[in-house]
């Protein structure tokens, strides 16, 4: 059994600076050095084995099981997931239905700048609260290349816009587990996000907008603008307050489609926007009834994730439920009741595979389900198509395996904690980085879920010790974390790969990072006022 230390060198920012050292480098290598993903992301993890091992005194055989556990999880559920999200997509295309989709939202707006949200932030939210895991990033940004987007512009517009729901993936998975993991009641955490991250998400359509055209183009495009950011914002803020976070991304993503669609019958902008004044792509015009059944892999995909994210659905895996012998879990050597935290909890990390609730099943079983009721799929281009989506994807998905054995490592070894602790020794001030300890949460995992099982407790407990509401902070972990969304590694390399950009990882992080530090630093002020005056929607 070997206990952890998140004070090795004696004195507590000495230490967190240098377990900040595999972060700082694999930013550096991206940014200023413009390595690819894989190449920056080996060099942090060889650095972080050896912070790991001669600073922080973790045992080997810990470090190859924290990373085993990492590669692990990144195949699964990430990388199913991911491949089966863009396989969906990639059969909608090759069948024709994605051509009469693009006609669809185009129709409705050839401006670019109405395109983008529709798709990046609009459906993307949707997306985004039926599935998460990177599917609306890889889903919409693909969909913006289609529509003659620059990949580049595509792939970070789509970062930029998934701000506005990343908080609540997945049905309210990372606010859920973060009350839960907090000690903090779900409905109040979810009432001081609306306090926090509100301001913001009804500025990201206006940013969109002056990212594409400037000034200019929000002058001309206010009231699309305008009308989508009342309903959305509005709508998610009351769902939050009186609902809880299970629809938040869900229902405002939907709203904003139908805002936009209805709008565009009697308002369009005096100059349509192509980027680079390109032409837009010439147009079919179609049926009702043939826009409903192109649109029928993303129902179909939504009923799915649905069911397999209600209650009583997950309830049948649970110990004791009808299905829980479907679910194989497995002690990781090293890890499993072999590390004891510095707080004295002994770490139970355990890897499980989950075949039949596992959300890329509910995937599988949209495409199986999109297969078997297209005609024009034939069986070699259903398989032809999972080929091509692995020859795509495999960079992304490798960079994933490399972040994720870095991240599990810096966790186990007690190397986050040491940078939370750090940063918690600020007392009063400490709200002013309460966000920045999610931002690296989710830079290092990729997962605002992850994140908040990681520093909710901490943020909780330092709360009380400081005199702070617990889930103001807890709250301000979740938002720094969304943040975080926009840059983090798993992110841009879903994006990269969606878009055709693998390998060039470097640039769609230079082009997302002003904004994400934007988002953080905003969050983090605005924390800091909220802490001071004591504000509150509870």
């Amino acid at each position: 059994m070997w206990t952890q230390t998140t004070d090795p060198l004696g004195l507590l920012w000495l230490s967190a600076l240098v377990a900040a050292l595999p972060i700082v480098t694999f930013l550096l290598c991206l940014v200023v050095f413009k390595m690819t993903g894989i190449k920056a992301a080996g060099i942090a993890l060889l650095l972080e084995v050896l912070v790991a091992l001669w600073v922080f005194g973790m045992p080997a055989p810990s470090v190859a099981g924290a990373g085993l556990l990492g590669l692990l999880t990144a195949i699964w559920p990430i990388a199913y997931i991911i491949v089966m999200s863009v396989w969906l997509y990639k059969l909608a295309v090759a069948s024709g239905r994605f051509d009469v989709i693009r006609s669809s939202i185009a129709q409705i707006s050839a401006d670019q700048r109405i395109q983008v949200l529709l798709i990046s932030f609009s459906f993307g939210s949707f997306l985004e609260g039926v599935a998460g895991f990177g599917v609306p990033i890889a889903i919409c940004a693909a969909m913006l290349v289609q529509l003659g987007f620059r990949p580049l512009k595509a792939a970070m517009v789509s970062l930029v816009a998934n701000f506005a729901a990343g908080a609540y993936g997945a049905v309210g998975i990372p606010v859920i587990v973060g009350a839960q993991v907090g000690g903090v009641d779900v409905m109040e955490l979810s009432r001081d996000l609306v306090l926090i991250l509100q301001p913001l998400t009804f500025l990201i359509p206006f940013l969109l907008v002056v990212i594409l055209d400037g000034w200019r183009g929000l002058r001309e495009t206010w009231p699309a603008t305008v009308a989508l950011t009342v309903v959305f914002s509005l709508s998610q803020a009351g769902i939050l307050i009186f609902l809880g976070p299970e629809l938040a991304a869900i229902v405002p993503g939907l709203l904003g489609m139908v805002t936009l669609a209805a709008l565009g019958r009697v308002w369009r902008p005096r100059r349509i926007f192509r980027e680079d004044g390109v032409e837009a792509p010439s147009l079919e015009r179609h049926t009702p009834g043939e826009v409903v059944a192109a649109w029928s892999p993303f129902y179909i995909l939504t009923a799915f994730v649905f069911v397999w994210s209600t209650p009583y659905f997950k309830g049948l895996f649970l110990p004791g439920g009808a299905l829980d012998w479907s679910v194989l879990t497995l002690p990781i050597p090293g890890v499993t009741e072999q590390i004891t935290t510095a707080a004295g909890a002994v770490v139970a990390s355990t890897w499980s595979w989950t075949p039949i609730n596992a959300t890329g099943t509910a995937l599988l079983l949209a495409v199986l389900a999109t297969y078997l009721t297209t005609s024009k799929i034939t069986g070699a281009m259903f398989l032809g198509q999972l080929q091509l989506t692995v020859r795509e994807l495999w960079r992304a998905l490798v960079l994933i395996g490399v972040i994720l054995v870095l991240a599990n490592i810096a966790n186990l070894s007690g190397g986050s904690a040491s940078i939370g602790n750090a940063l918690s020794a600020a007392g009063p001030l400490f709200p002013l980085f309460a966000p920045i300890i999610g931002w690296v949460g989710v830079f290092l995992t990729g997962s605002v879920v992850n994140n908040n099982t990681l520093f909710a407790q901490l943020q909780a407990t330092t709360a009380s010790e400081i005199g702070v509401g617990s889930t103001l902070l807890v709250a301000a972990n979740t938002a720094g974390g969304t943040a975080a969304k926009v840059i983090s590694p798993q992110s841009i390399a879903i994006a990269a790969g969606a878009v055709g950009l693998s390998g060039r990882e470097s640039e769609i992080l230079r082009a997302s990072i002003v904004y994400s530090a934007g988002l953080l630093a905003f969050i983090s002020v605005w924390t800091l006022v909220l802490s001071l005056t004591g504000i509150s929607l509870h």
